[in-house]
Formats: structure tokens, C-alpha cells, sequence
């Protein structure tokens, strides 16, 4: 285990592999455990770094520091703090997704592009029972359905944050709508959406207007069949997506391989 002094607190992260930096940033269920399977297969190619942030898996808990914009500054300053030459990519997951969209958005200077998955485009969207439960609510329920025998680091880990790291951060996530901050994004961004995600669900087409076109910087895929945790619940299909993504020039032709859909139905 791997822990760093950053601020007032301990925060602890995992790196894997040799090669460019590569950022993986959790959201609310869970911690950067569920990283693994795609920390180890992109760990061929790159130096993968998942970090938990303050009041989620083994980072240290400190109270005021719960909601997004302390997110950011965290994610901020581990880069810096661990002397990761920037402009890096992040892959960042529903909290995750909004923290490295917005750091995108402040400090273009360090960050190479982002890969966003469960992006709550609008905040009040979100799942109401992240905010009035928290951590304190089984994962299923959240997800509605159980889970299967390998989705248990992500149960321990959910019921292991901060309760009041969970409601805070949602709350603070409420109220916003990150479109402009998108449109100002001067680096590709691939937005990942699995179709059937009821803890964030997938934005409607109207939201989506003025962001996606021939030549924008924005791209955005649906998983068919797909719930929030697509980097489990389909890990070839989207480890191939992420190193597609990281690698291409040209966001119009990003797209799910027609042998991919075939797999997934």
C-alpha cells in the first residue's frame, strides 16, 4: 500500500506498470479498488495511478473536505505532490467524472484528455438515495439488482466510505451543470454512458446538443445493457474503448466495433 501526505491528510493510491502516466479517479460506491482489472490490463502500456479520495477506502477521513471542489484540489495536488510530469489523461467515474471534468476546465495546462464515465451532466439527476443515505444503503439497492460473488471488493468498499463523505460530495455535485465547463474543455473528452445506469442516468439527447459534432472535442458512447460500472460489468469492451480513446486523433471515429456489439447482446 502506497500513501502520500497531501494538506492536512494521508491519502493512499496504487500505481501500476511502466510507460505515460495514466490517472484513475473513483466515484461514489466504492473506492480505487474497482480500478484493478483495468489498472493491470492498460498497465502494459502505461504507469497506471488510482487514487481514493478523502473519506473513501484507505485515504484519510477530513471532515469539510467532502465535496467536489476539494476533490479537485486533491486530485491537483497528488499530481503534483508525486512529481507526475503533466499534461496527463484521467478516467474518471461518476464523482471521479466530475472531478476531472472540472479539473480539465481550471488547469488545461495538466491534463492531456479525459475519459468520463457516468457523468451526471446535470447533477440533479443523480440517484436522490446517494444523498440521503449515503454509504449506509447496500450497494444492490443503489444498483438496483444484486450482485454477483466478483462485485465484492465494490460491496466492502461502498460500505466502507465516509457516510458523510458520500451525502456531502453528492450534494455538492447537485447543482450544477457541467455542459459549459464541457464546451470549454480544450482536450478530447470521451463521455461513457452505460444505457441502464440508475445511479446516474444516461443524459437525455437535448442536453447533449452544442456539445457533440463533426470536429468537436466531446464524443459520447452508450453501452448497451450496461449499468454504472461498465469497467466490471464489461471489462474487454471497455479497456478497448480506453485504449482507443487514449491513442486516437480523431474522436469521430471512435465508436463500439460492430463484433463488440455482437458480443455484448
Amino acid at each position: 500500500m502506497s500513501a502520500v501526505i497531501i494538506g492536512d491528510g494521508l491519502v493512499h493510491y496504487e500505481a501500476i506498470g511502466r510507460g505515460p502516466p495514466l490517472l484513475f479517479i473513483h466515484g461514489w460506491l466504492g473506492s480505487w479498488r474497482y480500478w484493478v482489472p483495468t489498472m493491470e490490463e492498460l498497465s502494459i502500456e502505461y504507469r497506471t495511478y488510482a487514487l481514493d479520495l478523502w473519506g473513501f477506502g484507505d485515504s484519510d477521513r477530513l471532515d469539510g473536505h467532502y465535496d467536489v471542489e476539494s476533490y479537485v484540489t486533491l486530485v491537483r495536488d497528488f499530481i503534483t505532490t508525486l512529481g507526475i510530469k503533466p499534461p496527463i489523461p484521467l478516467v474518471g467515474h461518476a464523482l471521479g467524472a466530475v472531478t476531472a471534468v472540472l479539473l480539465a476546465a481550471r488547469h488545461p495546462d495538466m491534463v492531456s484528455r479525459v475519459m468520463a464515465v457516468s457523468l451526471p451532466l446535470l447533477g440533479e439527476t443523480l440517484n436522490p438515495r446517494l444523498s440521503n443515505q449515503g454509504g449506509s444503503i447496500p450497494i444492490d439497492r443503489v444498483l438496483g439488482r444484486r450482485l454477483p460473488p466478483e462485485y465484492e471488493p465494490v460491496r466492502v468498499e461502498a460500505i466502507k466510505a465516509e457516510e458523510s463523505a458520500v451525502i456531502s460530495s453528492a450534494n455538492s455535485v447537485r447543482g450544477l451543470n457541467l455542459s459549459p465547463k464541457l464546451a470549454r474543455i480544450q482536450v478530447p473528452v470521451l463521455l461513457v454512458h452505460g444505457e441502464r445506469d440508475n445511479v446516474v442516468p444516461p443524459p437525455q439527447a437535448e442536453r447533449l446538443n452544442g456539445l457533440l459534432g463533426t470536429g468537436s472535442q466531446i464524443h459520447f458512447i452508450t453501452l448497451p445493457s450496461t449499468r454504472h460500472f461498465p469497467m466490471l460489468e464489461e471489462k474487454a469492451k471497455f479497456n478497448r474503448l480506453l485504449r482507443d480513446f487514449l491513442v486516437t486523433d480523431d474522436l469521430d471515429t471512435l465508436q463500439l466495433k460492430e463484433e463488440w456489439r455482437r458480443l455484448m447482446r
